[in-house]
């Protein structure tokens, strides 16, 4: 009887039970932060955290397993635990890979070009500012640290979450500003900036010296993606529409509009740049004229219609999962709280100073706050230090504390400064 009940059970049931419970409270978050009049993000992350640490002291296995990852307590888990957590983290990605196209197809490469300067000049000063402002501060304030954990956590300090201040101004509706440009173009150039910083630090940390080789190799990679996508792409688009001529316009514009998508950020991760700039990218080149030329038939749909509903279910996914990495525990040490406001506040004031790199004609403490929210790329940098042995446990709770901070700060002080100035 045993046997027969489970040659019938599905094992993906229990997947489909929890990415179900997982997005309806991010659905749930949405709503609570809209009904106290801020941006939906900020519910998401909240009651992802909100969750995964009820989830986690119920001794629930699923919520426990999400929480922690798949690290040293989990060694022997449940296979069915595991498939949760990967299928999570895949439509998590998913998410923000859609969420990034559509930021970039609410932009275009020929605005982003006239902010280009400024952009460069706000990444420039929001990377080398906090990592003065760390290397300096760390070493002044708590000696007890060496040389490489001052470095590593700068590098950290640097970092800046495109996905996070992307969201929140999809959802102000300021996309289009041109203090949202230089935001989105600084991120991107900030992402590449981050690249070098860590090539550089974990070159140090490793080999005691600088690898010339790893660095030209990025730069190269970087040029090479953005020059060839951004002239070949509406070429590789327009070379496809014949092949997709027996599907229904509203058909053959998703599939090119996901395969291209899907293509340049695998191309992106191919040459180690990060699978979002690939995707945003995409969303610069992707135009809905190139759908009306060589005769095709043409649709009332946009691309953004077609994509945006993937989007809308996927990106909650992965705010939330965000949230639920934070651990309450941590913030009950005195000295990890003392650390971690420490460094949030320097973390704060170096891309606040980015901001005036923009020209004085834009709201440049709106653009230095948009550059504030460390988000995933901050915990990716803090934890690449610890797996090198040189970002000790309280500093790398302080670091998880500083993240989360920069992350939950933001939004409201975006929507903040929107409601209270002319943009």
């Amino acid at each position: 009887m045993e046997q027969a009940s489970l040659a019938h059970f599905d094992p993906v049931s229990i997947i489909v039970f929890w990415v179900t419970c997982i997005y309806c409270l991010s659905i749930a978050g949405q709503f609570f932060a809209k009904y106290l009049n801020q941006p939906p993000v900020l519910g998401e992350l909240l009651m992802g955290l909100l969750f995964g640490n009820i989830g986690y002291y119920l001794h629930v296995p699923e919520i426990s397993f999400l929480r922690e990852g798949l690290g040293e307590l989990h060694l022997n888990a449940d296979i069915n635990l595991i498939k949760i957590s990967y299928v999570l983290d895949i439509f998590s990605r998913y998410g923000l890979i859609y969420l990034l196209f559509m930021v970039g197809l609410e932009s275009s490469w020929g605005e982003l070009r006239k902010v280009g300067k400024h952009a460069l000049q706000v990444a420039s000063i929001g990377v080398i500012a906090p990592i003065m402002l760390g290397i300096g501060s760390i070493a002044l304030f708590y000696p007890q640290y060496g040389f490489h954990t001052e470095l590593f956590v700068a590098a950290t300090l640097s970092a800046t979450s495109v996905g996070i201040t992307a969201r929140v101004l999809k959802d102000l509706k300021k996309i289009r500003n041109s203090e949202s440009k230089i935001i989105l173009g600084a991120a991107m150039i900030d992402d590449v900036l981050g690249l070098f910083i860590l090539a550089i630090v974990s070159s140090i940390i490793l080999n005691g010296h600088l690898s010339p080789y790893m660095l030209l190799k990025i730069f190269g990679s970087s040029l090479v993606f953005f020059v060839t996508t951004i002239y070949l792409g509406p070429k590789m688009i327009r070379s496809c529409l014949p092949l997709t001529r027996f599907l229904e316009p509203w058909e053959a514009k998703l599939v090119i509009a996901f395969v291209f998508l899907m293509l340049l950020s695998w191309v992106a991760s191919l040459l180690q740049l990060s699978t979002i700039i690939g995707a945003f990218t995409a969303g610069l080149i992707m135009d809905d004229e190139l759908f009306e030329e060589q005769g095709q038939r043409s649709t009332h749909l946009k691309i953004k219609e077609l994509v945006g509903p993937l989007q809308f279910l996927l990106a909650p996914l992965f705010f939330f999962m965000m949230g639920m990495q934070v651990k309450i525990e941590t913030f009950f040490s005195i000295k990890v709280l003392a650390l971690a406001l420490f460094l949030s506040v320097i973390a704060i004031i170096g891309k606040l100073l980015g901001g005036l790199g923009a020209s004085k004609k834009c709201n440049r403490l709106f653009i230095g706050v948009g550059m504030i929210p460390r988000g995933e790329v901050g915990l990716i940098f803090a934890a690449m230090g610890r797996s090198l042995h040189v970002v000790t446990d309280h500093m790398f709770a302080a670091i998880f504390i500083m993240v989360i901070l920069t992350t939950l700060i933001s939004p409201p002080w975006m929507k903040y400064i929107a409601n209270t100035s002319e943009m």
